[in-house]
């Protein structure tokens, strides 16, 4: 599934948006995206959430925003599941071309998905982001409880000054681990609990929205 993924008109709407941050200096700068487009590659898809041709990335026209979706990504357990189908797990390896003397980070992140817990049984979404390379990682953990039958959406947000910056003048890999981790507890084992992040029809998917500032001269 490599190759250069640009996003379509349609996306136009779903995520145009802007990031507002507080720079060294000034309380409320509007974070300008750079006109040159950006284009995102996939290099590797890895794990037991995202089989091979099951995730796909696509990056909004304005720069400010990029989505993967996923269409067979579901952890569950109690009836009908395999002992192993309690925990799926997805690591997109990400080539980002960033136009010249720009420089970017993951401000917030944006998952959804639909879950189905018992009474007595727990999930929990997880993510982590990291530049190849780079000792700093973002990690961050949302947990769901029993009984629940419904869409679920959880937000990543990330202040200003703590921000990753991709390396001005030097390509790394962006790395996004997610996981989906369901646990049946005291729930009726008869039955079945699951969490899922995967979308058939394109209506579900995990956005991700840049910061962007210029890299010294």
């Amino acid at each position: 599934m490599p190759g250069a993924l640009r996003a379509t008109a349609a996306l136009t709407a779903a995520l145009a948006s802007t990031l507002v941050g507080a720079d060294a200096g000034s309380a409320n700068a509007a974070i300008v995206a750079p006109p040159d487009k950006i284009v995102i590659e996939i290099a590797t898809v890895n794990g037991s959430g995202c089989p091979a041709g099951t995730a796909a990335v696509a990056v909004a026209p304005d720069n400010t925003a990029f989505t993967v979706t996923y269409s067979d990504y579901l952890a569950r357990v109690g009836q009908g599941a395999d002992p192993i189908d309690f925990r799926k797990n997805c690591q997109l390896n990400l080539i980002v071309h960033v136009p010249q003397g720009f420089t970017y980070a993951v401000a917030s992140a944006d998952y959804r998905g639909y879950a189905s817990l018992q009474r007595g049984a727990s999930a929990t979404q997880k993510a982590s982001y990291y530049f190849q390379g780079s000792p700093d990682t973002a990690a961050r953990n949302h947990p769901f409880s029993g009984p629940y039958d419904n869409n679920w959406q959880a937000t990543d947000e990330t202040e200003w000054a703590q921000l990753v910056w991709a390396p001005c003048g030097a390509k790394r890999n962006f790395n996004i681990n997610t996981e989906l981790r369901v646990k049946a507890g005291t729930s009726d084992p008869s039955k079945t609990s699951f969490i899922t992040m995967d979308s058939t029809d394109g209506a579900i998917n995990t956005v991700y929205r840049l910061a962007w500032k210029e890299c010294p001269a």
